[in-house]
Formats: structure tokens, C-alpha cells, sequence
């Protein structure tokens, strides 16, 4: 599993540049601080031995930041505040040795204000602490955060990923039921349905691997969906497509579930001919499908067919894609009586609200023998 770190790599220069802009404002503080004399190349040796409290800066925030970290390491910040200090003292020993020799001052100068020099010294390398530290930490909860965002993004594809293969089986189950129907029947129409399935077959294994796909393939793998349907079932089947399809994108199988729904409950009509009709429109920048079949069951037993395993993975694949919340509402009217419930899914991942800023809106209404599914979506023009 691989993830995005360039922001990280960008991030980290600013970081360091950061951190010398502060310790450069910072030398006449430390000066007037720790009351440094007024020798004239004071500031010219603050900047010398700002260059040499790097090694410092990358002890301590490249070591022992981490080591600060860990539980039951306290002593080894410890020791290494101790090293680092005498290092650090070693280093300015021999520079300032050679600096001043190159101007003239007297060198036993260093040893007469040792005092001075250690308490400006160990006020500098104190200051050099504090910021490493911070910026280990800065940088350590910008990689988590960082982390985090792809691990989430990772599990949403993968989550992406099951419920299609999920969906998958679920909709070939179905189709070769029919098959298998019609082969009992020895109809004439088992060539025409098995083409038909070919085709869609060559959709779920070739065309529909991407995160989006254009709408009109979806489109005709309802229509091959359908056609197989009508072969089986005699019934009022009736399925439009209003407005131009061409040029959309869509997340594939978000339809069909609601489609199979539909003609489950049309084909459990027991009361005159059963009906389904389709439309799918598009327009004004949304997509909305209405399915309206026929049925005769009630409120419960429908309620308990829309939490079915097709019905649930839609669900769960609006609430993946489409991150406002929405209201699910299963009314059923009789006579003079109405009875509403309404199911309130919760707002999906954050990760994914910059992709999916728009609300979907999904409502199901049920009536003495109508069941209607409509659902509406935003819809995507392709790159």
C-alpha cells in the first residue's frame, strides 16, 4: 500500500527554513540576555556559531525528539543534553580559538569569561532544544494526520471495492435464475436472454472497473437488465431515458439494486396485471431515477424487502459517495390513514466531502398497491 507523501517532502524545507529565520532573530536577544560584551565582532561570531549548533538541531530533533516519545527512556534525553552540550562547548572552544587569532584578539580572553561564555552558550543550546522539539513535533503530528488521510481514503476504495463485488454475485444470482427458468420452459428466447447476459458480463468484468464511468454504459446495461426481465416475467415493463446522457459520469450499480427491488415486488403483485415503470431523467445538472411498480404487500412487510442484501449495499455506496445525509421515507396510505417512518443515515466519511460536496436525496413511498423508489443525484460531467 503506497502513499502520497509530497506534501511531506515539501513541507519539511519550510520546516528547516523556519527554524534558522528564528535563531537568526533570535542572537540579539540571546546577547542582551546573557549580557555578552560589547566586542565588535560579537554578531559576526553569533552567526558562525549558529552554523555550528546543527549538529545540535538534528540531535535533537531527529533523535531526541523521538526518544522523548517513548515511555521509559527519560534518562536518554538526559545524557544526550549533556553530550551535545560539551560538544557543542568543543566546537565554539576551537572556532572561537581561530577567530580570534584572525583578529587580533587576545585568545586567553576565552578562558577570563568562561562563566559568561557558558551561561550564553547553555542559554543558546537551550533555545536550539526548545525549537528542534517543537518542530519534531510539528512534523511528527503533520505525518499522522498525513498517514491517517491515506489510510482512510485507502479503506473507503477498498469498502468501495467489496460492495461492488458484492453487488455482482447478488445481480448474477438473479440473472440465471431466469436462465434457468426459460431453459425449463425450452423457450425460444434462452439465445436472445444469453446473449444478453454476455454482454453483461463483458460490463462487470471489462467497463465497470473504474471509480466512475460514463453514464451511458450504465444506461444500456439497464437496458440489457431489463430486456432479460421482460423475456421472463409477463408484465407491464416500461423503462425511458429523458435528456442527454452523453458526456456523464456515474458510480456503477448504484441503480440496479433499486431496479431488481422493483421488479421483486411488481412480480409478488397478486391482483391484476403487474406493472414496473422506469425513468431515468437528466437534466439541470441532476440525474433522477422513479421506479413505480405494482404491489400489494404492507408497510412492514415492504420495509423489511428495502433491507434486503441489494437494497443495503446501496445504501451503503450512497453513504460512501455522496456525504450530505439523506431521509429514507416508507409511507403507506389507506383510505383516510398515513403512516411515515423515517430512517436518518448518517453523514458519510469526511475524507471524502471534497470529492462528493452535494447532498443525494432518496425517498420510497408506498401506497395501497403502488411502490415507488426515487432517487436524486448530482451528476458529473467526464474529464
Amino acid at each position: 500500500m503506497e502513499y502520497d507523501n509530497d506534501r511531506l517532502r515539501k513541507r519539511r524545507p519550510r520546516l528547516e527554513t523556519f527554524y534558522w529565520v528564528m535563531l537568526i532573530l533570535l542572537q540579539p536577544v540571546t546577547a542582551a540576555v546573557t549580557m555578552w560584551s560589547s566586542y565588535h565582532w560579537t554578531w559576526p561570531f553569533l552567526l558562525l556559531a549558529s552554523l555550528l549548533v546543527f549538529p545540535g538541531y538534528v540531535m535533537y530533533s531527529r533523535i531526541m525528539g523521538p526518544a522523548l516519545a517513548i515511555k521509559g527512556r527519560w534518562w536518554f534525553p538526559i545524557l544526550l543534553s549533556l553530550f551535545s552540550f560539551l560538544v557543542i562547548q568543543a566546537f565554539l572552544w576551537c572556532v572561537y580559538a581561530l577567530y580570534t587569532k584572525m583578529i587580533t584578539t587576545p585568545f586567553k580572553d576565552y578562558f577570563m569569561q568562561t562563566p559568561a561564555h557558558m551561561v550564553r552558550e547553555g542559554w543558546w543550546g537551550a533555545v536550539n532544544m526548545a525549537f528542534s522539539i517543537v518542530v519534531f513535533y510539528v512534523r511528527k503530528g503533520d505525518d499522522e494526520k498525513d498517514l491517517l488521510d491515506a489510510m482512510q481514503k485507502d479503506n473507503t476504495f477498498f469498502k468501495l471495492r467489496y460492495l461492488r463485488a458484492q453487488l455482482n454475485p447478488h445481480f448474477l444470482f438473479n440473472t440465471l435464475n431466469s436462465i434457468y427458468s426459460l431453459s425449463l420452459q425450452r423457450s425460444e428466447r434462452t439465445a436472445d436472454i444469453v446473449v444478453r447476459l454476455a454482454d453483461i458480463m463483458r460490463y462487470l468484468i471489462y467497463e465497470c472497473n473504474e471509480e466512475k464511468i460514463p453514464l451511458d454504459k450504465e444506461i444500456e446495461f439497464i437496458r440489457n437488465y431489463i430486456e432479460i426481465e421482460k423475456l421472463r416475467h409477463k408484465a407491464d415493463i416500461r423503462f425511458t431515458v429523458e435528456g442527454i446522457s452523453t458526456g456523464l459520469m456515474i458510480e456503477p450499480f448504484l441503480f440496479i439494486s433499486f431496479i431488481e427491488n422493483g421488479f421483486k415486488h411488481a412480480m409478488d403483485h397478486t391482483s391484476g396485471e403487474p406493472f414496473i415503470y422506469i425513468t431515468l431523467k437528466v437534466g439541470n445538472g441532476q440525474l433522477v431515477l422513479n421506479v413505480i411498480n405494482s404491489t400489494n404487500a404492507d408497510l412492514e412487510v415492504q420495509a423489511k424487502k428495502m433491507n434486503g442484501m441489494g437494497i443495503t449495499h446501496s445504501r451503503s455506496l450512497l453513504e460512501l459517495l455522496y456525504p450530505a445525509s439523506y431521509d429514507l421515507d416508507i409511507i403507506q396510505t389507506e383510505k383516510d390513514e398515513s403512516r411515515t417512518s423515517a430512517l436518518r443515515i448518517r453523514n458519510a466519511r469526511e475524507r471524502l466531502e471534497n470529492l462528493y460536496p452535494d447532498s443525494h436525496t432518496l425517498d420510497v413511498i408506498l401506497n395501497k398497491s403502488t411502490f415507488t423508489v426515487s432517487l436524486i443525484l448530482k451528476t458529473y460531467p467526464a474529464c
